[in-house]
């Protein structure tokens, strides 16, 4: 959106999305443009209403854009915010009734208990710095416990939704926010199964290259692996394959996806 002269604030209105449809010169109202607000699961989000929308006859084609400028709420005095990265990444989806691939299954949720503020927008870490200058911050061991307590129980359950066996599974695409987290994660998930698991071969990631742009991070990770850019990882057509993300709300979802 547009930024305010001398501060990190955007305009809200209009949407961002009903601007990208604007610069698009997409002029069927029947095209309806709205953002999700979901912290860093927002993209993924959008892919399960898409697929939503689509199997309820509401929708044939959509687009999913995830985009992130954390640079304009990051800290330079706060360590949790030094991997932060600016980023975009955008899938168009369509239903084919000829098509054995696409979405198998689902799963979303939101904690919004006393897990709510455990990402929250606060002032400067540098008290000489603060002023009415909000930034995103994080309790960041709770985050860390809440990630890793309900992120493999939400995979599973879309797995279960999706009736897949994890061992089924070729990849996870889990958002990149970070690495010691991630694996955590998803060797926690492996031991739900009773599965050995070889992280650095099902879980590609990108984090050293790109940092965490939130939204963007799995759209950009699922981008490099398709097209054959991150070294050891690749995808054949017929591949099973999960989508997964946490964040602020707090919120985390899961998608089952065959190539």
């Amino acid at each position: 959106g547009d930024i305010v002269s001398n501060t990190s604030q955007s305009d809200l209105v209009p949407s961002l999305a009903s601007r990208v449809k604007n610069k698009l010169g997409i002029k069927n109202p029947s095209c309806v443009a709205y953002d999700i607000l979901f912290g860093c699961p927002g993209w993924l989000q959008g892919v399960i209403q898409a697929d939503a929308f689509t199997r309820a006859g509401m929708a044939k084609t959509c687009l999913i854009i995830g985009t992130e400028a954390l640079s304009r709420v990051m800290d330079p005095y706060d360590r949790d915010s030094m991997i932060y990265s600016d980023g975009a990444g955008a899938i168009v989806t369509q239903l084919s009734v000829e098509s054995n691939s696409g979405i198998l299954g689902t799963n979303a949720a939101s904690f919004a208990s006393e897990d709510v503020d455990y990402i929250f927008m606060g002032g400067s870490n540098n008290a000489e710095k603060n002023s009415s200058a909000n930034y995103l911050k994080m309790q960041g061991r709770k985050v860390y416990e809440f990630a890793l307590k309900n992120v493999p129980i939400a995979i599973k359950t879309c797995l279960d939704n999706s009736n897949v066996n994890l061992s089924e599974v070729q990849k996870i695409f889990i958002h990149q926010a970070n690495e010691k987290m991630d694996e955590a994660i998803v060797k926690r998930l492996f031991r739900l199964y009773d599965l050995p698991v070889d992280t650095e071969k099902v879980m590609p990631m990108n984090i050293s290259m790109l940092g965490n742009s939130s939204v963007a991070t799995i759209p950009t990770l699922f981008n490099m692996v398709k097209k054959g850019l991150l070294e050891n990882h690749s995808l054949a057509l017929g591949d099973i394959i999960v989508f997964a993300s946490v964040g602020a709300g707090m919120n985390i979802n899961a998608v089952c996806y065959r190539v």
